[in-house]
């Protein structure tokens, strides 16, 4: 059986607190399961825009997709999650990932080191979290027994180690691309090889991991080529059929989109999509459509 659908829309643009709060409640009337937000320079400080969310609204879930491992000492961060989660009343979900924009880093004065380097580091943050968090003797406390953790990754390392510790494995449908801080996206038989990989090396858990996927681009239209054009002029390899069959891009009529979506649940195993926010509103009618169906 497929898991139930969820959706998350991670909010990228700062705002006062009036705006932050009324976009928060219109995630909420769109149906969204969570509201997220990224650990960029430029973007919102990901943990008061959480505990703000959480008190803006009633029913979502909060996260971060995902922090930046070496913007963090574990320790610190360890404070700052059980605060969040205590404070949100434990509707905490941790995202965490390695970090890919090498600006950022410098510009924070951190080390920004080699993939080895960085995925060793959040190895090293994941396992002292658990084992801080998991103490009695930790203070604060979270509200959660456990506080979910989510894994962005698409690497054999990142996939190793979203397999051995993440309940929610997220699958950025895209690797690191020839410009720094840039991403180029999978085909669709390429990420099957990464969930296949992903499945190979979680074989031992007792219960599966909920899988997400991340969409960058939702266009529901009739024409997508206008909406698309962007994409093509990055990635000129690419056809406009090319374009919309990329499994991180939902773009066609409402009933293609919603078809598609369907379709890569049973693929791949997506029950929790994420949406970016300039197409909160534009995913709205797929959400609905797709809950629908699962009621």
């Amino acid at each position: 059986m497929s898991r139930p659908f969820r959706f998350g829309v991670n909010l990228l643009d700062p705002a006062p607190a009036g705006e932050w709060r009324a976009k928060c409640r219109r995630a909420e009337e769109l149906g969204y399961d969570v509201i997220l937000v990224p650990d960029h320079l430029g973007m919102p400080a990901p943990f008061p825009a959480l505990v703000a969310a959480a008190q803006a609204t009633e029913r979502p879930r909060v996260g971060t997709f995902v922090l930046n491992a070496g913007f963090w000492n574990p320790a610190l961060l360890a404070r700052e999650v059980a605060t969040t989660d205590a404070l949100t009343g434990g509707r905490l979900e941790l995202g965490l990932g390695t970090g890919y924009v090498r600006a950022e880093h410098e510009a924070a004065g951190l080390p920004y080191g080699s993939a080895r380097e960085r995925v060793d580091h959040l190895e090293r943050t994941v396992t002292e979290l658990g084992r801080l968090l998991g103490s009695d003797d930790h203070l604060p406390r979270p509200a959660q027994s456990r506080v979910p953790v989510l894994i962005g990754a698409n690497g054999d390392r990142m996939l190793r180690l979203t397999a051995a510790h993440a309940d929610i494995a997220a699958f950025t449908g895209a690797r690191p691309g020839d410009t720094p801080g840039t991403l180029d996206p999978l085909t669709a038989e390429e990420l099957d090889e990464r969930v296949a990989r992903y499945r190979a090396l979680a074989g031992h858990r007792p219960a599966p991991a909920e899988l997400n996927l991340l969409i960058q681009l939702v266009a529901v239209t009739d024409d997508p080529e206008p909406a698309l054009r962007p994409l093509l002029e990055r990635q000129p390899g690419l056809t406009l059929e090319q374009a919309v069959a990329l499994p991180i891009v939902l773009a066609g009529p409402l009933e293609d989109v919603v078809a598609k979506a369907r379709a890569q649940r049973e693929r791949y195993g997506f029950s929790y999509l994420t949406v970016l926010e300039p197409f909160m509103e534009a995913f709205a009618p797929v959400l609905a459509r797709l809950r629908e169906e699962s009621a």
